[in-house]
Order: structure tokens, then sequence, then C-alpha cells
């Protein structure tokens, strides 16, 4: 009896093969097979003059939705049909969640299969959860796969009608989302919140005290009666005292002398505190928390986690990495206890099993915590692990482990310490201190912390023995000054940890939301944190003003608990896609009553007191500032951030000359040479702006030319571009110089090598000769290392290629690293074949739109 077995991924197939018994033959479907039709050209004939064809579901039909098959699924669509002939049972064993058992529905869809179909569903890929799950199969869960349709729907709904209207108000090629235009709205929010910020300075004394020769150090926490004032006394948007603070806000120029004063003061112990304290183990990983740890203690952006996790997932490792329950089953958490005992003794065991429920809105506790799959809690070490997934591994091992431990007991001392400059006039200090008593589950794990200045509690900061009366010696005395922060930006991990407290987004979503944010130029990145463009502003402003619904969180997470609502059977996915699009409050109408009243002008224009006279606007080619009074404008460097920018950036840039003159009339074409500024640096340009839509040559400078040097004569000869130096003396080839968007370069037909202006190499003197060298060298380091052979399906070569990130495999356009386990010079064609297809079958992510350049 010959069963067919599907999954999602190659990787995924090759570890089940190993648990499952003779007569089972493994599949991927790589990834969805189908989906709403992403352009035009897959939109069948027979329905593509409908209204409702572009958003790709009939609104007006109960919203069916409109799937298609694309076309690089049709190859695998054909194979799994080939595959199910010869089978008598049909297993689906796509993951277990909703867009798992999506996946599933839609193979059966497209599959149509004769023979019996089993729903088989695991969260760890191990032989006993294999084995347990072929004999508990059930069928295809209707009510996942509604709500999974629904939510579906709703994002094409929302993305598809709204972002039109930023195209038409804003700039071309933005786009609006359910739950990424909320996450910009978030970040936008803290954005403008910095930018409001008023910074305030104080000040205050820190002592260094000592008893027995030991060294500790105190804090001024009052001046008399009076406590001094900390960063939390002062008002964010005025930078002074709160209305009703008693706080003292000290100077520098009262510091520094008290601080002379008290050097010789008299020290006396007033009052020493000592508690105990205890710490209990954070939760074992859900996906959130996991994607939170590793952006903190790895600085993994939630995508690469997630991708590390998701490998991990399918070879065995771990168990499923798509999760908001942080229940442990009983085998695992004696799997941890017996791996705590072995390791740090049974002292450190909590003295019985630690169970913990989800904390998170709407948590749906179908699946369970994320931790080292099977029973026996290998360490990444015993799996031969390297590199970032073991590091991934190791963070999953120790939460796990470390949620079965003791908990930490500290001893925690607060000290007052009095000095007194005279009879009546004291100073109070204040000393903390902290030993830990029983480190517990810090053995294995300490949880990390958002703020870098944060002291973690694994760290012992002892005070010496002090008692009341006992009278320290005084090192030194020294003034701090300090200034008030503003509110810090997000990163991955804390924006994550907004949405999830907000019911916002689901666990397999977080790393795509904030993917899309960045890659679509509404976010960039800057090391850790996650800074909102302009662009990214103008869009949140006209969809508060307009759509505010929409972007709002509290509705947002309303949709939430509704598609939950859907996918337990309490609500119907078709009424309530009615009400949302078609209702009298729908999104439909609400697009019809708005688009008309929306002012481009107004909607784009981005404005504060600390900018005037300027205002900031974003146009078609980007942002840019526009002086009130003149009305002049210049654009903005793309890499500045909002809240950063000041009055005296925008007056510094007003003020540049704008490099928009012209140079002379070109000797042959007869117009002006015209030197410009653009966005992305400065250009030379034939002739004035598009006329009857055709738009002038241009060419950027060389790197390193300065818009002053720059006269008629260089920008013919830059106009001049691409340069033809020759032909190539054994192919006749023509080979050309030129500057493109990486800058200057030689060409013979598709290779391409860059010059070398340190080694003298310049575009416009360029010769045929060392054209020929440099593309020379470029061509043998296109050489491949080895050619295994051509891949079975496309007839294709496949290459062994050494690349700037290590060993790769080659097939057409595209490339998949070797693993660092795998010697490049041994690989075979059969293994690079899977890690081609592998990474063929990844999702796409869509490329952030590219930016216009001069050409």
């Amino acid at each position: 009896m010959k069963r067919l077995v599907v999954v999602e991924s190659p990787t995924k197939a090759r570890t089940i093969r190993q648990f499952l018994p003779p007569g089972f033959q493994v599949e991927a479907s790589m990834g969805h097979i189908r989906d709403l039709p992403s352009s035009a050209k897959e939109i069948p004939a027979k329905v593509k003059k409908e209204k409702w064809a572009r958003l790709g579901v009939n609104v007006n039909e109960g919203f069916e939705p409109l799937y298609v098959v694309p076309s690089e699924k049709k190859k695998t669509v054909k194979q799994l049909k080939d595959a199910l002939k010869g089978a008598d049972e049909l297993y689906l064993a796509t993951d277990e969640d909703r867009e798992g058992e999506s996946i599933g529905w839609h193979l059966l869809q497209v599959l149509n299969p004769k023979v019996p179909v089993k729903r088989m569903v695991f969260h760890e890929i191990t032989r006993d959860a294999i084995l347990r799950a072929l004999e508990q199969t059930r069928e295809i869960d209707s009510r996942l796969v509604d709500a999974q349709e629904a939510r579906r729907i709703l994002d094409r709904l929302v993305g598809y009608s709204v972002s039109p209207v930023l195209w038409k108000k804003i700039a071309p090629k933005l786009s609006a989302g359910r739950v990424q235009s909320v996450a910009v709205r978030v970040l936008a929010q803290r954005e403008w919140e910095r930018l409001d910020f008023v910074t305030a300075s104080y000040w205050d004394l820190k002592a260094t005290l000592a008893k027995a020769g030991v060294d500790f150090e105190a804090k001024m926490t009052h001046y008399g009666e009076r406590r001094l004032a900390t960063s939390k006394d002062f008002d964010e948007n005025t930078g002074k005292l709160k209305d009703g603070s008693d706080a003292l806000q000290m100077d520098e120029d009262t510091a520094r002398p008290l601080a002379e004063r008290l050097a010789g003061a008299t020290w006396r112990v007033a009052e020493v505190e000592k508690k105990k304290a205890r710490r209990t183990p954070a939760a074992p990983f859900i996906t959130s928390t996991l994607q939170q740890e590793a952006n903190r203690k790895l600085g993994l952006p939630a995508r690469q986690a997630m991708r590390v996790a998701q490998k991990l997932y399918e070879q065995g490792l771990i168990t499923y990495m798509r999760t908001d329950s942080p229940t442990l089953s009983g085998e695992a958490i004696e799997a941890a206890r017996r791996s705590v005992e072995s390791r740090y003794g049974a002292e450190y065991l909590s003295p019985k099993p630690r169970q913990f429920s989800a904390k998170v809105r709407n948590a749906q506790e179908a699946h369970e915590a994320i931790r080292p799959a099977g029973t026996e809690m290998k360490t990444a070490r015993q799996h031969g692990l390297t590199g970032v997934e073991a590091k991934v591994y190791d963070l999953i091992w120790k939460r796990t482990v470390a949620s079965q431990m003791a908990d930490a007991q500290l001893l925690r001392t607060r000290a007052e310490i009095l000095a007194a400059e005279g009879t009546d006039d004291e100073s109070t200090f204040r000393a903390n201190g902290q030993v830990i008593v029983f480190p517990g589950f810090f053995r294995a794990y300490v949880e990390g912390k958002d703020d870098p200045s944060a002291a973690l509690d694994d760290r012992d900061n002892p005070l010496p023995d002090l008692s009341e009366g006992d009278r320290p010696d005084c090192r030194t005395v020294e003034p701090i000054g300090h200034e008030t922060k503003p509110p810090a930006r997000y990163t991955d991990a804390t924006l994550v940890r907004a949405l999830e407290a907000a019911g916002i987004g689901r666990p397999s979503t977080y790393a795509s939301i904030i993917d899309t944010i960045v890659n679509r130029g509404y976010v960039n990145r800057n090391r850790s944190q996650l800074i909102p463009t302009f662009t990214g502003l103008a869009t949140n402003q006209l969809l508060e003003r307009n759509f505010e619904r929409l972007v709002d969180t509290g509705f947002t997470a309303k949709m939430e608990e509704e598609l939950d609502q859907i996918a337990s059977g309490d609500e119907e996915r078709r009424p309530y896609l009615e009400r949302f699009f078609n209702g009298e409050e729908g999104l439909e109408k609400l697009i019809e009553k708005r688009l008309d009243t929306i002012d481009p002008r107004e909607v784009s224009e981005l404005k504060h007191t600390k900018w005037e006279p300027f205002v900031i606007r974003v146009g078609r080619y980007g942002p840019y500032v526009e002086d009130t009074r003149t009305n002049e404008t210049k654009s903005i460097p793309p890499e500045w951030a909002p809240a950063d920018v000041t009055h005296d950036m925008l007056d510094e840039l007003a003020g540049k000359e704008s490099g928009d003159r012209p140079l002379g009339i070109h000797p042959e074409h007869e117009v002006p040479v015209l030197l410009k500024i653009g966005p992305y640096g400065p250009y030379v340009q034939l002739g004035d702006d598009e006329e009857g839509g055709k738009k002038p040559k241009r060419m950027s400078l060389p790197k390193g030319t300065e818009p002053d040097d720059v006269d008629l004569d260089l920008g013919v000869q830059l106009l001049g571009l691409p340069r033809t130096l020759g032909e190539h003396p054994e192919t006749g080839d023509a080979i050309k110089a030129s500057i493109g968007r990486y800058g200057p370069y030689v060409q013979q037909n598709r290779t391409f090598a860059s010059l070398k202006p340190q080694e003298g190499d310049n575009v416009l003197t360029v010769g045929l000769e060392r054209a020929l060298e440099l593309l020379a060298e470029k061509a043998q380091k296109n050489k491949p290392l080895r050619v295994l052979g051509d891949h079975p399906e496309t007839g294709d070569p496949i290459e062994v290629r050494s690349g700037r990130y290590g060993p790769y495999v080659k097939h057409q356009k595209t490339n998949a690293t070797l693993p660092k386990t795998l010697d490049p010079m041994e690989v075979t064609l059969e293994r690079a074949v899977e890690l081609i297809d592998a990474k063929a079958a990844q999702k796409k992510t869509k490329r952030k739109p590219r930016k216009k350049k001069a050409s």
C-alpha cells in the first residue's frame, strides 16, 4: 500500500522520511500552491472585466476569493498530481497553525484526490511524534481555514482599497496594510513624541565611601529636607518640573561647591534595610518572546530569528516555532528536570514542576511552547550546531531548562547615609547593594532587558557590612550632570512586545510586519532602532486623518478577536466581511466619501514648531524642505531621522546653493547643459526637464567630484557616456565605460567590472587595455569552483561558487548557501538540487521600490 505525505518544504520532507515506515512517499508543496492574484496578468480572462477583479475577491457574491495557481507553482502541482496517481492514501502534514491548515485545504482543492485523505499534525519532528501523528489523524478543520481565509481577504481588501489613495495623494508605489499601517502608526507616534520632547538638565552628587577598606558608592537623594529631582520629575513637553512637584532641581552652580564642602563633611550611616527577594524564571519561549530575546541578546531582526527557528524545526531539533502558548508537555517537563538534576544537582530543581499559562491577549492554547524537540534535551554542541543556529538553539535550550529550576534568592541592602556640613545642614545619600544568596535558575539563564543601561539580576553588587551609626570614610564627592532623555525608539524586540500587548497581529506575522514596513520605505533600520521615515510619517498622517479606524490599535485588536471567533465557530466569515466592506460604515463607502476631500498638499505636509518657518513635505521623489518665506525647496537626505532634525539643520540645508545652474550650451545638441542636485546627489542633465513625456539624459557626477568643480567641458564629457573603448581582441565585442548605480565601470556584453579609482582609474580616460584587464579579473572571479552537473528538471548546470558570505551552489538565478558543515569540494549533485529547490521555494520578499537615480 502506497501512501503520499505532503509537507511544505524539502527540509521538512527529508527529516520526516527517516521516521516513516516503508510505503510512505514524502513530497514538498513549497509553501502555498495557490493564492489570490498578485498581478493583473494572473487574473483569468473570464473575470478580468469585472469591477472586483483587481481585488481578487468577489465582494458582490459572498466575498468569494479568486484563487489562482501562479506560474512558478504549476510544475510543483504537476509533480504532486503525478505522485498522487499511484497512491492509496493522501496525508496532509502541513504545519498545525491556521496557515498550515490553509495550505492543506488548498492542496485538497487543487489535487482533488480520489483516495482517502487524512490530516496529520505534530508540533515536533521526532520519531515518536510522527508515529503518534499517523495514528491520530483527523479531517481538515474548516473553522481554521475560514479564519485564515477571512484574514487573507481582509488584508487584500484593506491593501488594495487604501493603497491607491496613497498613490494619488502622496506618491506612487506606497501601500497600506491592515496590520503594517498600525505598526507604522506606533512608530510614528513615538517619533513625534521624541520631536515634542524638551530636554531638562539636573545635577546630583556621587560619593565614593569606604568602610574597613572596602569602597562603595552612594548617590545623593536629598538636600536638607528636599528630595533631589530625577528624570521622572520633569514634564517631557516643557523640560520643567511637573506641576505640583516639590523636588529640588539642583544646577551645576550649586552642585560643584557643595561637592567640595561635602568632601570634608562628617558622614554617618542613619539607616540600613535588608530585604530578601526571590526571582522566578521566565516562561519557555513563545514566538514573540523568542523574537524579542533573539533581538536583545543576539541582535537578530525578527525575520532572521524566525528563519533560523524554522530551520531548527524542520531539522527536527525544536518544536513548532509559531505558537503563543508557553505550556510544556509532561514529557518535556520531565526531560528538562532530568537535565537540571544531572547538570546542576537536585538542589537546583524547583520544588514541583512548573507550568505556565499564556499572558498574551487572544492567545491560542493549541500549541506547546518552543523547546528542544524530543526527550533528551541535547545541547547545541551535542547536535553539532554552529554559528547563529547554535546561538538560537542555545537560547531555547537554556530558557526551557531554566523554567524548571529553583527560584534565585537575593539579599538586597539599602543604606541611608547622612553627610553633615555643620550642625544643621545635612545631605542624604543612598547606597544600594545586592548579593545572590542562591543562584537557582541564574545558573542557566537570565532574561535580557530592553534598556541597555539596566543591570541584569544575576550580578552581585555587595555593600560592606554597614550598621546604624557607622562613620564611613569619604574618598571623593563628584558632581554629576544629567539630561532627561526622550522616549526610546522602538527596536524589533520592543515593537513586537507593544503589538503583542495591544493584541495586534499573530505570532506568525510579527517578523513579516517589520520586514514589510522596512522594505517599503516607511521605516529605516539604524543598528537596532526602527526609525520612521518622512514618507512613513506622511502616510500615517493621511491614514490618521481620513481612515483613523483602520490604524486604531483598539479597532485592529477587535478585528483579531473577531477572526478568533470565526476560528472558534462563534462568528460567520461572510456576514463579518459584508459588514466590514459593504456596510453603512464599511470601507468601500468610507473611501468613496473621503477620496475627493483629501488635499494632497495638506496631508503630505509635516509641521513642527521647532522647524518653523520651514515645513517638510513628501512628494513623488521623496521628502523635501520648503522655506515658507520664499517657497524655495531642497531635497532632504533620505538618512535623516525626523525627530533628530533641527531648525539649524534645515536652515543650513536651505542655505546651500542648489547647484541647479546652467553650465553652457552643448556644442552638438545646442541645448543647455545643467548641473542639478537631486535627492541622491548631484548630476548633469542635457536640456530642460521632461517635455512631452521625454526624459532628458542625465549622468551622476563621479564619486569625489564636487559640484563647484564641474564646468561645461566636464559636463559634456559625462553626458557622452557610455564611451566605447574599442573591441575585444578575441570576440570582437564592444568594450564600454560608464557610470552606473554603484559607480564607474567597464562593460563587455553582460559582464561588468568596477573601475578602481584608488588605483588611478578614471571613467573618462580609462583605455581599452586597462578595461580588458579588469574584465579578465572579473571573469576569473566568476569562474565556478566546480560544475556538479545539470539540474534534473531544467537541464541547466548547477555550479559551486565562492562568494562574499562563503561557498554556495548556483542554478540559473537561484543561489543557495552551503551549510558550514558541508565541504564545497565534496557536495554532491543530489544535495545541491535539494538546497536549490528549497531556496527557490521560499516566498519571494517584495523588494523596496528602486530609488530613481540620475542616468
